[in-house]
C-alpha cells in the first residue's frame, strides 16, 4: 500500500485530500486515481507533478515501494 496526498485541483477532481491504495507502479497509481472519476480526472492528472518519497518522478513505470507516500501537484500559478 501507497500513501497518496493530492493537492488543490487534483484534490478537488479524485474527492480526496489523502489516500491509502495498492497499487505497484505509477502508471497503476493514476489507473486506480481515474477509475471512478474517468476521463476528467485523468484529464487533470495529466497535468499533475508526482513525487515520490519527495522525488519528482513521471514515467509510468516508476515502482512504488510500500510505503511510499506519493504526492500529486497540479501546476500552481503565483509565487
Amino acid at each position: 500500500m501507497v500513501h497518496v496526498r493530492l493537492f488543490a485541483g487534483a484534490a478537488e477532481s479524485v474527492g480526496a485530500e489523502a489516500l491509502t491504495l495498492g497499487a505497484q507502479t505509477l502508471g497503476e497509481l493514476t489507473r486506480l486515481l481515474s477509475a471512478d472519476g474517468g476521463r476528467e480526472v485523468q484529464s487533470v492528472l495529466e497535468r499533475c507533478s508526482f513525487l515520490v518519497n519527495g522525488v519528482r518522478k513521471s514515467a509510468p513505470e516508476t515502482p512504488l515501494a510500500a510505503g511510499a507516500t506519493v504526492d500529486v501537484m497540479p501546476p500552481f500559478a503565483g509565487g
